[in-house]
């Protein structure tokens, strides 16, 4: 800018001194050539100002981008020509300078096509320039084409709803009845969609208000209000079903009958609503519109026909007892109510045929197993229960078996006195649980060996009846189906779930992206009282109990409290007990003397701030309770609160440990993460478990079927089910499960009255439930797992935030943060921003731009309102990494265009400022010269009368000679010191005249403007003969010297407005 007024400058000093002389001209001649000097001038001025300033912005353009990439190259190689290390450069400024360069290479296009139209050699030099242009200039058409093609689809999509409420009176009418608009569809609109608000809006200023227990608003707001009265019915529903079993039964119980008429009543009027609200079907929000609609409908008609028919009857394996189970899908509801869950099951059902694929591979894999295993051991695995006969011809008859307590237990017999025994009839038959006979037993013994469980009892049949050669076949098939089918079936679960998620189709940049804002949600201010400014005593304890050291110590002694817990406690044994019990409240003490320190140093107040500090407290404070209760009760409930007291204080070590806390953090973030699963899972397991009751309530005991494992009630078979889950002999129970005649009573009028099993059932029902829960539901958790516990054990490549960064902005917004709110005002980000060092760091003499953006955007997050310790962290997030890569296509476009309002507001901002800085100088100028117009006025009029009745030039010039060179007229200076203050006017004939070495150079003094003064020359003395020659002359005269002014005053505004 200073170069271009300089150069403006020179110009206009060129041109005047092109004019003709004005000794040389008469008075006619003069004024004919001021006019046509002055329109010369102009019209040179203005085009030379519009062709330097076309030339120039050009030039600064391409000067300032080579010496803006010049200076980062030698920032960047600053260190390594210097003996001492280069210092961490700022990733904030890093991304800022790469995307200012890529926004001026994005509106450069102008510039690109000057220069390749000027010469061959600047396009060969900036030819690195013009890749990243072109490359720039592909992102960006790339990325509109993707909004264009996404616009328009939404566009055709609102155009064709449209043309179908135009063109076909039936579309969108509940039952084809009730209008678009009708009063009672609004009306159940109403109910049907409204939730609980969960982001407290200011009515005035519309910025969200930081609630205390947002994170139970959040959940309020999770579903609507209708949706959340289904929810707690269908939950009653459920705890009302599990008071059921097969003697005390919904048909014959009112009081069970009481849910059931409940859930159907208040399911009708939620499907009513949402018919008269949304359609049953043909209208673009259905309820029949997907499968979460098929299964309300279904689970509605079966509990609506169960209800109207209450079966006294119910017959095994027969339609009735087909419906029961039926209804026992009810828990499922919570599937569709939920959205989050409905996501899950999305998530898993969209990578179904991956899945199936996979099944069907290893159903391959089992079926020539089987077929093969026919072929080897078909008939070979039978043997006859009398261990004395080794052929099928001569197993028949009846033989005496032997009973005993134990097998190494030796009764004393008398003589001629037999074991206690019983006889029993010879079968030849295969082993209880599995055989090879047929493909399909083959099928299910293989199955079974794929799941590892029973496998080893399988082979060892195998080598003891047929060979121990045969051994080989199971093996080869646990290898190839378990260790390698079964893990790729595992793979492909985990695969399509993170790529139905999104995860896997993320690129690196945008993983590590989606891995880092998972850290900042967890991330949290340290609550971290500051240290007291004066040295005194608490400074002292606030520096011994921050000390690594006295931290190292404290863990310690609680793991040596620990290791007490190694010997048991008991009452009887004092020598033992009593001591370690001693030792233990000596531990005890040493932690209340550090709480007390903690206190001392951090004040209650500050203590009380950080939960950790909270949990060492309650902890201390029960130790020290038991301290009394022991030394004045000491018996058996003073020893079991001692260990307990000991087991909560071993849980404070994993706060004092960067790796434990780690861990920790890791479990915590899965849990929360898969809670949504988890609560799926008992959903699963729940609806299994109602079944289970239906199915197996009343079947034999067996070998795993017993008093402790059994279906009779809903809560047993949860257990059962449980157990199952972790695979402990599943295989076992489902045999127990398929028990058939002539091995147990039949009845053909009512299931609870049989202690028979299902053998197709068992066979669906523990298949179906070990493949969902143990292959799908369980893998999804190590899924998530693995997922959380890379985001904290990731190397520092891999980051695009390491936990030092986290680390040092917690320990600077714990120094701003003085109230340890989580919340600080807008106006103290700036001063936040200033103290960050390191990676985070903004250089104000470098990046003020930067600066103002990141200030701006926190003041426009909350209206000016308070901001959050995530707000912070998260604009730094942003800023720290580069977005086109970083980012998916929604949040990237969504950033894009807040980043550029943003630049537009402070761009706004700055140029505001500048006009308010030139307003006010301005003002000043006109308040100083108001102030001395007023005593020139008297001056001024004079003036006006000598220029209306001029003087001869006789007594004019002496008498100005006169007073010029008379030393004794005290007017004289004042009058040409204060009208060098004011602008020349028309009645200035002869005081702005000046040599022609000084013409076109403006005096400046103290702020002020003043005139150059000098002697009259001879063309304004012939020319004051003539009032209308003066008039021409002087009104040249003001058009110059604004002319300069201006010029002058440019070159001003423009310095300003680079020191902004």
């Amino acid at each position: 800018m200073k170069q271009f007024i300089d150069r403006q400058q020179q110009d206009t000093s060129c041109l005047f001194r092109r004019l003709p002389s004005a000794s040389s001209s008469s008075c006619d001649h003069s004024k004919r050539s001021a006019i046509e000097d002055n329109k010369y001038i102009d019209q040179k001025l203005r085009r030379s100002i519009f062709s330097i300033r076309a030339r120039n912005l050009l030039e600064k353009e391409t000067t300032i981008n080579k010496i803006l990439r010049a200076c980062t190259r030698q920032r960047m190689l600053s260190g390594s020509f210097e003996g001492q290390p280069a210092k961490e450069r700022s990733i904030l400024s890093v991304q800022h300078h790469i995307r200012q360069e890529r926004r001026s290479l994005r509106h450069g296009s102008t510039s690109q096509r000057i220069s390749r139209g000027k010469s061959l050699e600047t396009l060969t030099q900036d030819h690195s320039s013009t890749v990243r242009y072109r490359n720039a200039q592909r992102e960006d058409s790339e990325i509109k084409m993707i909004q264009e093609k996404k616009e328009q689809a939404e566009m055709k999509r609102k155009v064709q709803e449209e043309e179908l409420r135009e063109n076909h009176p039936y579309f969108d009418k509940p039952l084809f009845i009730v209008g678009r608009e009708h009063r009672f569809r609004n009306f159940c609109r109403m109910i049907v969609r409204a939730r609980f608000n969960a982001s407290k809006t200011d009515p005035i200023t519309g910025a969200v208000k930081n609630t205390k227990y947002h994170q139970l608003y959040d959940l309020l707001g999770l579903v609507t209000y209708l949706d959340w009265v289904m929810i707690v019915v269908t939950i009653c529903s459920c705890i009302s079903m599990m008071f059921e079993s097969p003697f005390t039964r919904v048909m014959h119980v009112p009081t069970l009958q009481i849910g059931e008429y409940v859930f159907v009543i208040f399911m009708s009027i939620e499907l009513n609503l949402k018919i008269m609200a949304d359609g049953l079907f043909f209208t673009p929000t259905a309820v029949i519109r997907d499968f979460g609609g098929v299964m309300d409908i279904f689970i509605y008609l079966v509990s609506l026909i169960f209800l109207c028919w209450l079966p006294t009857d119910v017959p095994p394996e027969s339609g009735a007892q087909l419906l029961m189970m039926l209804r026992c899908l009810r828990p499922l509801r919570i599937f569709k109510l939920v959205p989050q869950m409905r996501k899950v099951v999305r998530e898993v059902l969209k990578g179904f045929k991956e899945i199936f694929l996979v099944s069907i591979l290893l159903l391959t894999l089992m079926l020539v197993f089987a077929s093969f295993g026919v072929q080897l051991f078909a008939g070979k695995l039978a043997k006859c229960n009398d261990p004395r006969i080794l052929k099928r011809e001569d197993c028949y008859g009846i033989f005496r078996i032997n009973v005993s307590v134990s097998r190494n237990l030796n009764l004393k017999l008398k003589a001629e006195e037999k074991k206690p025994g019983f006889w029993v009839p010879r079968v030849w038959a295969n082993p209880r649980n599995f055989n090879f006979d047929n493909v399909g037993n083959a099928m299910l013994a293989l199955f079974e060996v794929l799941s590892l469980k029973g496998w080893v009892e399988v082979r060892d049949v195998i080598i003891h009846r047929v060979g121990p050669i045969h051994g080989i076949y199971i093996h080869v098939f646990v290898f190839l189906g378990c260790m390698i089918g079964l893990t790729l079936f595992v793979g492909v679960v985990i695969a399509n779930f993170n790529e139905n998620k999104g995860t896997a189709l993320l690129t690196v940049d945008q993983r590590r992206w989606e891995d880092l804002k998972s850290r900042l949600k967890i991330a949290q201010p340290l609550h971290l009282p500051p240290r007291p400014e004066n040295g005194g005593f608490r400074a002292k304890m606030y520096d011994i109990t921050q000390h690594p050291f006295f931290k190292r110590g404290i863990a310690v002694l609680v793991l040596a409290q620990s290791v007490l817990l190694s010997v048991k406690w008991d009452v009887g044994d004092d020598k033992v007990t009593f001591p370690l019990a001693t030792i233990s409240v000596v531990f005890t003490f040493i932690f209340v003397l550090e709480v007390t320190m903690k206190l001392i140093a951090m004040s209650p107040a500050g203590y009380w701030q950080s939960r950790r500090n909270r949990y060492d407290l309650l902890v201390t404070s029960l130790g020290v309770i038991w301290i009394v209760l022991h030394f004045s009760l000491l018996n058996v409930y003073t020893y079991m609160m001692g260990t307990c007291v000991i087991v909560f204080r071993f849980f404070t070590i994993c706060g004092k440990h960067v790796t434990l806390k780690m861990l920790l953090l890791t479990v915590v973030v899965s849990m929360y993460k898969s809670f949504f699963i988890i609560v799926g899972m008992f959903l699963l397991l729940l609806c299994y478990a109602f079944a289970g009751v239906v199915l197996f309530g009343t079947v034999k005991y067996g070998e795993n079927i017993n008093r402790h494992a059994n279906f009779s009630t809903a809560g047993k078979a949860i257990t059962v089910l449980f157990r199952i889950v972790t695979g402990e002999d599943w295989n076992k129970i489902m045999h127990d499960c398929m028990v058939q005649p002539p091995f147990c009573t039949p009845d053909k009028h009512r299931y609870w009255e049989t202690d028979c099993g299902n053998y197709a059932g068992a066979l669906i029902y523990f298949c179906s439930f070990y493949v969902i829960i143990a292959y799908i539901m369980l893998n999804l958790l190590v899924a998530i797992i693995v997922e959380n516990f890379s985001l904290f054990y990731s190397t520092e490549e891999d980051q695009l935030l390491s936990y030092n960064d986290l680390r040092h902005f917690q320990i600077i917004w714990n120094m701003v943060d003085d109230k340890r709110e989580g919340v600080i005002p807008t106006s103290r980000v700036k001063f936040l921003l200033r103290l960050l060092r390191g990676r985070l760091e903004v250089d104000l003499d470098k990046d003020k731009l930067l600066f103002k953006h990141m200030c701006y955007e926190m003041e426009r997050l909350h209206s000016g309102g308070d901001v959050t310790f995530h707000d912070v962290l998260s604009m730094l997030s942003y800023r720290s990494v580069d977005i086109r890569k970083s980012l998916q296509l929604e949040e990237l476009l969504a950033r894009e265009q807040l980043e550029y309002t943003i630049e537009e507001e402070v761009a706004k901002q700055t140029i505001r400022m500048w006009l308010k800085k030139c307003l006010k100088r301005i003002r000043a100028k006109q308040h100083q010269s108001c102030s001395i117009i007023h005593s020139l006025r008297e001056s001024q009029q004079q003036e006006l009368s000598s220029f209306l009745n001029p003087p001869s030039i006789e007594t004019t010039v002496p008498s100005e000679d006169h007073n010029a060179n008379n030393p004794d007229n005290p007017s004289q200076p004042e009058m040409s010191g204060l009208q060098q203050l004011l602008s020349p006017t028309l009645s200035d004939r002869g005081g702005y005249r000046q040599d022609s070495t000084d013409l076109g150079r403006p005096q400046r003094k103290l702020g002020q403007w003043r005139l150059p003064a000098g002697r009259t020359s001879v063309k304004s003395i012939v020319c004051k003969m003539n009032p209308v020659n003066d008039e021409a002359s002087s009104g040249s005269e003001v058009k110059k010297w604004w002319t300069r002014q201006l010029t002058v005053e440019s070159d001003e505004s423009g310095d300003d407005l680079i020191d902004i």
